[in-house]
Formats: structure tokens, C-alpha cells, sequence
């Protein structure tokens, strides 16, 4: 995901108040231990997230909550035409248990 210059702030304040239904959303589809890094030289967002089962965050885009969520942060991200932010899937090249 890419963060629009100069946002990084907001974006910050924006996850600090993270909605409760918002949370609780993750949580009842066994998303948990999420973080999301800044590459501050590209405002390039990464996110990472342990999740129970095969569903993950990107999944939830068809509720409502998740596309209200879109919307609020639409302004201060790179977004596709239903708000929806713009994201690379990558390719696992190396990991350890």
C-alpha cells in the first residue's frame, strides 16, 4: 500500500483510534498480531498479520464496516476506484518457523 506524502501522522492517529467494530472484526475472523511498517523513503505501507484459517483483512472488503473504513482513509492513501487501497500481492521467498 502507498501512503500520500506528508500523511504519515494521520495515518498513525487514524490506526490509534482504530474503530472498536473495526477490531472486533479482525478478531472474529482470527486476524490478529497485525502490524503495518512506513518505508518513509517510498511511503510504501507493509503489512503483516497472523491470521486462524485462510481468510485474511483483504478478504472483509464486502462489508460494510471494511469499505466505511476505505472511504475514511481514502484521502491520505493511494486508493482504487471503490476506495479500496491499492495493494501488491508478494511473493514469499523465504521464511522460518
Amino acid at each position: 500500500m502507498t501512503l500520500r506524502p506528508g500523511c504519515k501522522e494521520e495515518y498513525r492517529r487514524r490506526h490509534a483510534a482504530l474503530w472498536p467494530e473495526m477490531k472486533e472484526l479482525l478478531r472474529q475472523n482470527g486476524i490478529r498480531d497485525y502490524t503495518i511498517f512506513l518505508d518513509e523513503a517510498t511511503n510504501t505501507l507493509f503489512a503483516v498479520q497472523s491470521q486462524d484459517g485462510e481468510q485474511s483483512s483483504q478478504d472483509l472488503g464486502a462489508l460494510p464496516i471494511v469499505q466505511k473504513w476505505w472511504n475514511y482513509m481514502a484521502d491520505i492513501m493511494e486508493t482504487n476506484p471503490d476506495s479500496s487501497p491499492v495493494s501488491v500481492p508478494l511473493e514469499t521467498v523465504f521464511h522460518l518457523d
